[in-house]
């Protein structure tokens, strides 16, 4: 009995097969599995079955769950926009750029928390890191001042945004946040004699996160803005 012939190629369809996995499709898919799973809900099988590939398949770009957790950090970094001309005046520079991180930080609750114990190395984070510290030096500052500066000013849009995210995520309703403020202002005034200052300034009916937000930079930057000079305003 002969052996029957398989079908020539022709008459066949191809199969479509899965284009190969990069380091920057993991990386997306990463951001949107942190996006919406966070931290605490990150996986690598999460993650392959976002790819719709094997597990295994990932570890043919990376190590393993850190290095994929840096690949999303630095992909997210890429948001924040390196526009400068080398003629702006570097307190716009930094203004923009910090307002910029905070959005970028909002719009990816994960980020804070990983920014404070993974190393920032990547391509991203690190030509922001050079405009960073370019537009102080030429503002004037060097050495010693200027990693002083580059450390309150991001320490502070870190903490500030982190704390705005956990009080955001905590209380979601607009009215019970009002009523909550409302409260803790009222507790304040019957309590004046104990605590005069904070009765008077606290403010804590203030939900401005975005003003508040703006004033304190302001504070930092009139600050290393005395110690450059007024000479250095238009640098």
């Amino acid at each position: 009995m002969s052996r029957q012939r398989p079908p020539a190629v022709w008459f066949t369809e191809e199969q479509p097969r899965k284009p190969r996995l990069s380091r920057e499709r993991i990386a997306r898919a990463a951001v949107a599995l942190l996006d919406a799973e966070g931290v605490t809900g990150f996986s690598m099988r999460r993650l392959a079955a976002r790819l719709d590939a094997g597990v295994m398949s990932a570890y043919e770009y990376v190590r393993g769950k850190e290095d994929v957790l840096d690949l999303a950090m630095d992909q997210v970094f890429a948001e924040i926009e390196l526009d400068d001309t080398g003629i702006t005046p570097w307190r716009r520079v930094l203004t923009r750029q910090l307002h910029q991180s905070r959005l970028v930080m909002k719009r990816h609750s994960w980020l804070p928390s990983l920014m404070a114990v993974r190393p920032l190395l990547g391509p991203h984070f690190l030509a922001r890191s050079e405009l960073f510290y370019a537009t102080l030096a030429r503002a004037g500052l060097r050495g010693p001042e200027l990693l002083a500066a580059v450390g309150t000013l991001t320490y502070y849009v870190q903490g500030y945004t982190a704390a705005e995210i956990t009080w955001r995520g905590s209380v979601r309703d607009s009215a019970e946040e009002t009523e909550l403020r409302r409260q803790a202002q009222g507790y304040l005034d019957q309590r004046a004699e104990l605590y005069p200052t904070l009765t008077r300034h606290a403010q804590l009916a203030d939900d401005d996160f975005d003003g508040q937000f703006q004033q304190g930079l302001d504070l930092i930057l009139d600050g290393i803005q005395a110690r450059l000079g007024h000479e250095a305003q238009d640098r």
